[in-house]
């Protein structure tokens, strides 16, 4: 295959960057989209030039790393794909493809096709986690989950933290990633004591990292490599309003007499 190539180049968080013209003549429709930027980049060290930088990892559609906006569509045109399992099949020998990197306030650009999405650590180190007694593992049937909860759960779980939902978004919101989150711990009766501390604290961290807010364009849910439901941004909202009103109830001055 033969393919034009217009790649995001930007050599730091400063610079203006720009977008630059690359041919890649020997590309197969086996290779992933990983894959091509590597020949890319091999040709680009040979001939002395700088390579492009980009996020990669596991290559198997589970770490979320490989963030990139191909043909404006996060993680490209193939539906629950994510970059580094989307191959060079679909897209047509000759095509011009158009490689950016994600784009969103509360993720800047590091370099080309890199950017800092350290802003997600903090939105879960606010409340993303149960207080579990260590030692011995207890009993499996010590604490009953019912199926239906225990099948949400799992499904909200699913989300790796691509930040593909933030690019997708007109209002750079990380809702649904928020939403999986919420989701996911509190369907599960372990989830429960920090439920409504929880939901207060990520919100509050996920607004003052600069993610936008809500509107329910759907975007995100269709940008995203793991089909996380856009229902999780109704448990999430329901989870806040509900950890609002006790809050509200709880510091309450007492009913005069």
């Amino acid at each position: 295959m033969r393919l034009t190539l217009k790649v995001w180049r930007q050599s730091g968080p400063d610079d203006a960057g720009r977008l630059v013209t690359y041919q890649v003549d020997d590309a197969s429709e086996d290779m992933s989209f990983l894959e091509l930027i590597d020949v890319l980049n091999e040709r680009l060290i040979l001939d002395g030039e700088e390579p492009v930088a980009f996020d990669h990892d596991c290559r198997e559609g589970i770490c979320g790393a490989c963030s990139m906006v191909i043909n404006g569509e996060p993680h490209g045109p193939q539906k629950a794909t994510t970059t580094c399992q989307l191959h060079l099949r679909h897209f047509r020998d000759g095509e011009t493809i158009t490689v950016e990197p994600f784009r969103a306030g509360a993720f800047p650009v590091v370099r080309d096709l890199v950017v800092d999405r350290s802003a997600f650590d903090r939105v879960i180190a606010a409340g993303g986690y149960i207080t579990a007694p260590t030692g011995t593992a207890p009993e499996a049937h010590s604490v009953p989950v019912p199926k239906p909860q225990a099948d949400r759960a799992f499904a909200a779980a699913t989300c790796i933290g691509c930040g593909a939902c933030v690019a997708a978004c007109p209002n750079g919101s990380a809702s649904l990633f928020l939403g999986a989150k919420i989701t996911h711990l509190g369907e599960l009766p372990q989830g429960q004591p920090e439920r409504y501390s929880r939901v207060l604290s990520m919100v509050e961290q996920h607004d003052a990292e600069g993610f936008g807010g809500c509107t329910n364009t759907g975007e995100c849910a269709v940008a995203c490599p793991k089909e996380i439901p856009l229902d999780v941004i109704s448990q999430l909202n329901r989870d806040y309003l509900a950890a609002k009103t006790s809050k509200r109830k709880a510091g309450a001055a007492p009913a005069k007499s």
